[in-house]
């Protein structure tokens, strides 16, 4: 935890929920022993899991408060949804990886973590039928701010997207009206890409 606040994040909910989830579950077996650093991991379907402070940073810039309704796009390893899960959010995710919605169901039960809503599918399609979100956090590297999703946020909700191809831009979008976001960046980071379709 210590290394979070000595790298800037201050939300004291975002704080405890790292530290609450135990990493090392939703890692392989081959890491156990690397599982509190803060790197990243493979995770399988050449996925990874993010670094502690990435999941931190994202979580914070959503600026949620407990029953807050939001969309993650790419469950992977689950472990980002369960720091929002921690923090008393209504969380609706979506994996597009077979393999890894197999894997993290399976986990999700085993560790109690209840998600509203966990969905195989297509990311850039978002969730329409349950929109709007109050926030929409994305954990892979978008190539662009896809439009569905944008179009998905309530007036006021935050979207918080990794953007770019080599090196990604963590990005924040906030809905001010029905026709009217405003974006801020907030420096590099590395994501895997966020790709269409679902395998």
């Amino acid at each position: 935890m210590q290394l979070m606040r000595d790298k800037g994040i201050r939300d004291s909910r975002v704080l405890e929920a790292v530290n609450t989830v135990p990493r090392h579950l939703f890692l392989d077996s081959s890491f156990l022993e690397h599982a509190y650093q803060n790197k990243a991991f493979p995770i399988g379907a050449d996925q990874t899991i993010s670094h502690p402070y990435t999941v931190a940073f994202q979580s914070e810039l959503l600026q949620a408060q407990p029953g807050d309704k939001i969309l993650e796009i790419g469950t992977g390893s689950g472990y980002q949804c369960a720091v929002l899960l921690e923090m008393k959010l209504q969380v609706y995710t979506i994996e597009r990886q077979n393999e890894l919605f197999k894997k993290t169901t399976t986990l999700f039960k085993k560790l109690r973590y209840r998600p509203r809503k966990f969905v195989f599918g297509d990311g850039y399609l978002g969730l329409p039928d349950e929109a709007p979100f109050d926030g929409i956090i994305v954990t892979c590297g978008a190539p662009e701010i896809p439009q569905r999703l944008l179009h998905q946020l309530k007036v006021g909700g935050r979207l918080v997207i990794p953007v770019g191809s080599e090196a990604q831009v963590m990005t924040l979008v906030v809905r001010e009206s029905a026709t009217s976001f405003v974006k801020t960046t907030y420096g590099e980071f590395k994501f895997v890409p966020f790709l269409g379709g679902k395998e």
